[in-house]
């Protein structure tokens, strides 16, 4: 490829990167008169979506990667059509995922620490009341405890585990890899959104690659995220006590 030739594609990429990224942000909007309560909206699934958050509280806060997996989502029913499909989403946070995949059909149970519940049942009532064919299930998930008491595989088979920005630099990153590994059954696919900050993130997607597929659905340079869709490389067996599954 010459010069020219290598020219012209980086400035094509760059021009459709800005071109996503601004129809992705385009959903967000915030209220046009001064209200009693705050709020952030969005819209998706054809409907306006009204989510609070909880700025005393990290997890409570919406990240631009929810965005971009609700816009991938929205905009690819046909190919992702979430309709009757049993989905659960890690570190739902503000519920933003939660809602638009409940929206478009799917059954979700929504899952996230205890001190991120109370503004995560309240965004997900508020918005999906009277309006999913299947009311969504928020409860309580900490990465690595209990998953077989919670979550027994032989009656919790997932056809969508949905993530955004949950990899960032804590200290739970293998409990979130054993998440993973335990709820994605040999048909579940991963649909997974990052925001790249610091190197945790990128020895996080070298690791997940030793157990899962990796195929980059998106790549937003100019909101430093990527979204991925991951499925498992082998068949799951249950692990013998005291070892970890393959």
């Amino acid at each position: 490829m010459t010069d020219a030739c290598l020219f012209v594609v980086v400035v094509a990429g760059l021009a459709a990167d800005a071109e996503l990224a601004k129809a992705i942000m385009a959903r967000h909007f915030r209220p046009s008169l001064i209200v009693t309560e705050a709020w952030e909206g969005y819209t998706f699934a054809d409907l306006e979506i009204r989510i609070k958050e909880s700025t005393d509280i990290y997890g409570a806060v919406l990240w631009p990667s929810a965005l971009v997996l609700c816009h991938f989502l929205d905009t690819n029913r046909d190919k992702y059509n979430l309709t009757d499909k049993n989905v659960i989403e890690l570190g739902a946070g503000t519920g933003l995922v939660t809602i638009v995949s409940s929206l478009l059909g799917a059954m979700v149970t929504s899952t996230d620490l205890p001190d991120v519940l109370g503004n995560l049942k309240y965004n997900v009532l508020r918005n999906t009341r009277g309006r999913c064919k299947y009311t969504p299930v928020v409860t309580e998930l900490t990465w690595g405890q209990e998953l077989e008491q919670r979550f027994p595989r032989a009656t919790h088979c997932f056809d969508y585990i949905l993530a955004a920005d949950v990899v960032y630099a804590h200290p739970y990153l293998e409990e979130l890899m054993d998440t993973f590994d335990h709820l994605c059954q040999d048909s579940t696919q991963i649909l997974w959104a990052m925001r790249f900050r610091l190197d945790p993130e990128n020895s996080f997607v070298e690791r997940f690659q030793k157990r899962f597929h990796l195929e980059e659905l998106y790549d937003l340079p100019s909101l430093s995220i990527k979204l991925y869709r991951g499925w498992r490389k082998q068949k799951w067996t249950m692990p013998s006590s005291g070892e970890a599954a393959a």
